[in-house]
């Protein structure tokens, strides 16, 4: 018999307790189906915790999730925390760089029965470096990558490393591997000379360990016009950190919608899902968010871990999501307002868990 493995499950803010409470609903019947041998553990962070901890993110949650075999993350309000000082912690970007998931991969595909938004359909994963970049609070040993020598003048650090660029790098093109073969290094070297160099020289040295994938190198800008123009041509992007946050947002909203973006943070040891959207305080206990987005990213972390411990049911589970999914979205009955249906977050979630039953 097969070890149980741990799940570290964080609500969040905003729409998080409910899209999340929506999502392990969907792993308990997933877990009794498939006998993935589960067990999940919930933990306080936000505003919740620092209502009661005086931090949003613990060190007691931060060791359990360390502990977890995978984590389960909802939508933080981050941006209304106060300074770090008065325990105001992202836990988002914590998390992402205390557990070094140095992967951010968001996938991108036209859906059967929901328009898409670019001139062709896609299906397409973009592989983000998660680390470094021009995100201040993960660039710096000490302090943060934004400071003001005065008033009037602000000043943005941008890290790039050989290591980092490196190993994202091996993750897209192993991934292009079990897809079409194709990786596309999205860049600026034309403005950044130095930093961007650096990255495509490791890009471009471990596509030489990938002979039967090809590479393609694409600037920044273009990408983002391509995207609209000629989506299908892409199978798998890999980019920095700031570019890739851009450019997968364009493309989930492409491709239907940002409410489906599916989303995990995965480093050698530690996997996290996490929607791609935010925590939408303005309709939170309204019963109007779609899970979809955090449901699929819980498929992707099922996958994650069927591949580590090789459990081919795992696979099974990720891949029953993804059919029940698509079976809701093709019927307007089946949809949540945002996309045009009527059912709440709630009815969503039974309707979904009606067609995984029955699959």
């Amino acid at each position: 018999m097969s070890a149980s493995l741990r799940i570290a499950v964080l609500p969040g803010d905003g729409i998080g307790p409910e899209i999340v409470a929506a999502t392990l609903s969907v792993l308990e019947s997933l877990n009794g189906k498939f006998a993935l041998g589960l067990r999940f553990e919930e933990h306080a962070i936000g505003h919740a915790s620092l209502e009661r901890k005086g931090t949003t993110l613990p060190d007691a949650v931060l060791e359990a999730c360390r502990a977890s075999d995978g984590i389960v993350l909802g939508p933080v309000s981050h941006l209304e925390y106060p300074p770090r000082a008065q325990g105001g912690i992202n836990p988002s970007g914590e998390l992402r760089i205390r557990l070094d998931l140095y992967a951010n991969i968001r996938p991108s595909r036209s859906r059967g029965g929901l328009a898409h938004w670019g001139r062709t359909p896609m299906d397409l994963v973009i592989v983000r470096e998660n680390t470094e970049g021009f995100y201040a609070d993960r660039n710096m040993h000490q302090g943060v990558g934004e400071f003001m020598p005065t008033p009037d003048l602000a000043l943005s650090v941008r890290k790039i490393s050989a290591q980092a660029s490196r190993r994202i790098a091996q993750a897209a093109f192993e991934m292009a591997r079990a897809r079409r073969r194709k990786v596309t290094a999205v860049h600026k070297l034309n403005v950044l000379k130095v930093t961007e160099g650096l990255f495509l020289r490791e890009v471009r040295d471990v596509a030489r360990q990938f002979p039967d994938v090809a590479l393609d190198e694409q600037l920044v800008d273009s990408m983002a016009a391509m995207l609209v123009r000629d989506a299908a041509r892409y199978d798998v992007i890999v980019t920095t950190n700031m570019y890739g946050d851009i450019l997968s947002d364009e493309a989930a909203e492409l491709s239907g919608s940002l409410g489906l973006a599916a989303s995990i943070n995965a480093g050698d040891g530690h996997c996290m899902a996490q929607a791609q959207h935010g925590s939408a305080p303005d309709i939170a206990g309204m019963d109007r968010a779609n899970p979809a987005s955090l449901v699929l990213s819980a498929g992707m972390l099922l996958g994650w871990l069927g591949r580590r411990h090789r459990r081919d049911a795992f696979a099974v589970a990720e891949r029953a999501i993804e059919a029940a999914v698509d079976a809701l979205l093709r019927d307007p009955a089946t949809r949540t307002p945002d996309l045009g249906g009527a059912l709440g977050t709630r009815a969503w979630t039974r309707a979904l868990l009606e067609k995984l039953n029955h699959s």
